[in-house]
């Protein structure tokens, strides 16, 4: 294996002469690093065998998807073209809330905030009483940075249910109020999540506000069973949490002995 990495890099006045094979390189290095970081073995070992067709995969399949502005959010509804083009066709037609909501979801998914806004205020404009769509909507103001907008909707759906999208709209209040610097109240709120829930979201960020707090053996406990549970971690899960795992392992480099 050695050898063949060698073999990539041996010829550096070819890289030096040539920037198109400089920049298939160094993304090559790039992808191969992240998915040994990550301990993709498999991953890793594709990558080094397949050269740029695995760098490439692995970029679209695991890394892209890693980093998606919507990570962490679970919601439901298909990011197709043709499923929005149905969705609206139905509104035209028949225009009830739940089209809306759907809609909502899909621009959610594909990280257009503002026409999920739209889309979300027009169901609640149907339906004023539906617990998903004011759950989402305020996850939505929540990613376009409206804390304050977002809080009362969260609050709410919290209080009538806080267990309600399997916590992840008790998350998003969490957040919430992180972002509005209630930095006890949010503290409150992580740790009941982390009491009936074990999202690394969850842990890392109570983590985070324990390290603010100088209460390191606590932080140190949440990234630890990140870490920890990540290597047992079935391989979807393991995707769908990387963002965290990562935040965990860079946290607990920092912390002091």
């Amino acid at each position: 294996m050695i050898a063949m990495l060698l073999d990539h890099l041996s010829d550096l006045s070819f890289l030096l002469t040539s920037p198109v094979w400089l920049v298939f390189t160094i993304f090559w290095l790039w992808m191969l690093i992240d998915a040994l970081r990550n301990r993709e073995w498999i991953w890793a070992l594709f990558i080094f065998i397949g050269s740029g067709l695995g760098a490439v995969w692995y970029y679209f399949t695991v890394y892209r998807g890693s980093t998606s502005a919507s990570s962490g959010f679970e919601l439901p509804g298909a990011q197709s073209r043709k499923h929005i083009r149905q969705l609206k066709a139905k509104i035209h037609h028949i225009d009830n809330a739940y089209h809306h909501f759907q809609l909502g979801d899909v621009y959610f998914q594909q990280g257009k905030f503002a026409d999920a806004e739209k889309s979300y205020r027009a169901a609640l404009e149907r339906d004023a009483t539906d617990i998903d769509t004011r759950a989402h909507l305020g996850q939505c103001l929540l990613r376009l940075k409206r804390p304050a907008e977002a809080k009362p909707l969260l609050k709410a759906v919290c209080r009538e249910n806080f267990k309600h999208d399997f916590g992840y709209s008790l998350m998003a209040y969490a957040e919430t109020l992180a972002a509005l610097n209630e930095t006890d109240a949010a503290l409150g709120v992580w740790q009941h999540v982390v009491e009936h829930h074990s999202y690394p979201r969850a842990k890392v960020q109570l983590a985070d506000l324990y390290i603010a707090k100088k209460q390191f053996a606590l932080a140190r406990a949440q990234l630890n069973d990140v870490v920890n549970d990540d290597s047992h971690a079935p391989t979807f899960q393991r995707k769908r949490d990387r963002v965290w795992i990562k935040r965990a392992r860079a946290a607990l480099k920092t912390l002091p002995a």
